[in-house]
């Protein structure tokens, strides 16, 4: 039986994640930087993030998305609010942050620079085929996706197991209207 509470769900797909081989995150991770090079071709801007532990994803990710032509925001760690932006310019240009995290060393931007961006990728533990997105619990992405255009595309961002048919959500929860996982590839959500 899935399991009905935030606190639940995020407890498992946590563990599920830590016992996810090293093998299997590295084909993962091809995957979706095959994937995503081709969301962001085209596209001028696409807001990202870096993937830490048992994340999916890869800074390869981040340079096939910056090869086929889009420029690459990331965020930058900081105290809870909206989250603040700065591009990204390649591996080296990323530095130890806050919360065992990385983010680019390059100029400060505001919260309201991810307006710019077409696709705007969402680190998620699990997304259901509404759209619902369940991420850590901190709230940086709930209160910044309110600053992103109406046109952008939301993509959450999970494994395969991790789209699910149905996530606990509330009223300030934001839909994804997309979700992309290794094996599935880009789906838009509510369209099952």
């Amino acid at each position: 039986m899935a399991p009905a509470g935030k606190a639940q769900w995020r407890r498992r797909i946590l563990d599920a994640r830590r016992h996810r081989s090293l093998d299997l995150r590295a084909a993962d991770a091809s995957a979706l930087s095959h994937v995503l090079s081709e969301l962001a071709s085209g596209a001028s801007t696409v807001a990202a993030y870096v993937p830490v532990g048992s994340e999916p994803g890869s800074i390869a990710m981040l340079d096939a998305m910056r090869g086929a032509g889009a420029r690459v925001l990331l965020p930058l760690a900081g105290e809870p609010g909206p989250l603040q932006w700065a591009f990204y310019s390649g591996p080296e240009s990323l530095v130890p942050a806050p919360y065992g995290l990385r983010e680019p060393s390059g100029s400060v931007l505001p919260p309201e620079a991810v307006a710019d961006a077409e696709i705007v990728l969402v680190p998620a533990l699990a997304i259901d085929r509404r759209g619902v997105r369940l991420g850590r619990g901190a709230g940086f992405y709930d209160r910044t996706l309110s600053l992103v255009s109406a046109s952008a595309d939301l993509v959450g961002v999970v494994y395969d197991d991790e789209y699910v048919d149905l996530l606990p959500g509330e009223q300030h929860d934001i839909a994804m209207t997309h979700v992309v996982t290794p094996g599935l590839g880009l789906r838009r959500a509510g369209a099952e």
